[in-house]
């Protein structure tokens, strides 16, 4: 692995979300989609993986486009009560 491959790969692990285990078809079916056309197939884990993904998304200056932005404020509006923990690339 080249020096700026090392390290990207260390700023994501810097961030306990940055890995998640999950199973081969869950890995398959989200494949590249974002929030606006899959989510988790657990609901109770929708809030955290919505704010997960605006962190993400912060941390590392990605834009979000028209359809991602509706669909993760109509999730977040059920999850008035939950932290956006952003950890900032170094």
């Amino acid at each position: 692995m080249d020096g700026e491959g090392t390290r990207v790969l260390r700023q994501r692990l810097d961030d306990a979300r940055a890995l998640i285990a999950v199973s081969a078809a869950s890995n398959r079916s989200k494949s590249d989609q974002d929030p606006s056309t899959w989510l988790p197939p657990y609901a109770s884990y929708w809030c955290q993986y919505v704010t997960d993904w605006i962190a993400d998304k912060t941390r590392y200056s990605l834009t979000i486009d028209p359809a991602e932005q509706a669909a993760l404020a109509q999730r977040l509006a059920a999850c008035p009560d939950q932290p956006i923990t952003v950890t900032l690339a170094r």
